[in-house]
């Protein structure tokens, strides 16, 4: 099986759509299987030709017979997840920014409450253009397809508040001065932040911290290098997220995972 990543080729979509990648058979393909890490997009998925099994922390893929589509999405987690392909299958999986996904669907923060689920269908249209899609022989038609579905489904909403707290979680400011500076509570501001992108203002700039390290780090760089340059306290502050979030210390991570890639995944 293949997996190939794209960025959008559509200007438009760049401010909502962080890529997407489709996953393909191919001549004697061996089954996938890799952890995926914890990030602050909205993931969507959709598979022809499989049945997807989602528990905690685990998806299983199996081919199907039938040439049924299922689609499904992840809107958070905060520990690795494990994704097994038992056999090949056709998938397309978009990666949505934080706050992404509203651009697209007005009633988007009662996906959120959900961290996962099955028979994700947003639009009267959405299988039936995603089937067509995946059946498509050439991947820049695809593309072009995808990318101009989604852009008809933008809908236009007032997002400035919440991106300016997002920018402001993602720096040096303590939760208790945002919202203080837009005149809320702590616990006010948690509910909103929650509710656009399904993680507390805490949660958020976990993650958000661990993946700035990711993309931070280099071969040279000491882990206390590392911690300041990715906003951590100090290196232990880097250590225990790490192992919270990816369940190995982050020399052991570093080690394994290829950082360099477009998907960050421990392949097994």
């Amino acid at each position: 099986m293949s997996i190939e990543f794209y960025k959008p080729l559509l200007e438009a979509l760049n401010p909502y759509l962080e890529g997407y990648y489709f996953v393909s058979p191919g001549e004697h393909s061996k089954p996938l299987h890799y952890w995926t890490f914890p990030n602050n997009f909205f993931i969507v998925s959709v598979s022809l030709g499989a049945a997807v099994h989602m528990q905690a922390n685990q998806i299983i893929v199996t081919p199907s017979s039938s040439n049924t589509l299922i689609s499904d999405y992840v809107s958070s987690y905060t520990t690795p997840i494990e994704v097994i392909y038992q056999g090949p299958v056709k998938e397309i999986t978009l990666y949505f920014k934080p706050l992404g996904i509203q651009q697209f669907i007005q009633d988007a923060p009662l996906l959120f409450q959900q961290k996962t689920a099955l028979n994700f269908n947003p639009f009267p249209d959405f299988m039936i253009v995603m089937k067509q899609i995946l059946e498509m022989s050439d991947r820049d038609l695809q593309r072009k397809t995808l990318e101009n579905y989604w852009l008809s489904k933008r809908v236009v909403q007032d997002l400035q508040l919440m991106k300016e707290i997002i920018q402001d979680i993602e720096s040096e400011q303590k939760i208790e001065d945002i919202a203080h500076k837009n005149g809320f509570s702590r616990q006010h501001l948690r509910t909103m932040v929650t509710r656009a992108v399904g993680k507390s203002p805490s949660e958020y700039r976990k993650v958000h911290r661990f993946r700035t390290a990711i993309h931070t780090h280099k071969p040279s760089m000491s882990l206390t290098e590392l911690s300041y340059e990715s906003l951590f306290y100090d290196q232990s502050h880097l250590i225990k997220d790490f192992k919270q979030l990816t369940r190995i210390n982050p020399h052991s991570f570093f080690k394994k995972v290829a950082t360099h890639q477009a998907c960050i995944w421990l392949f097994l």
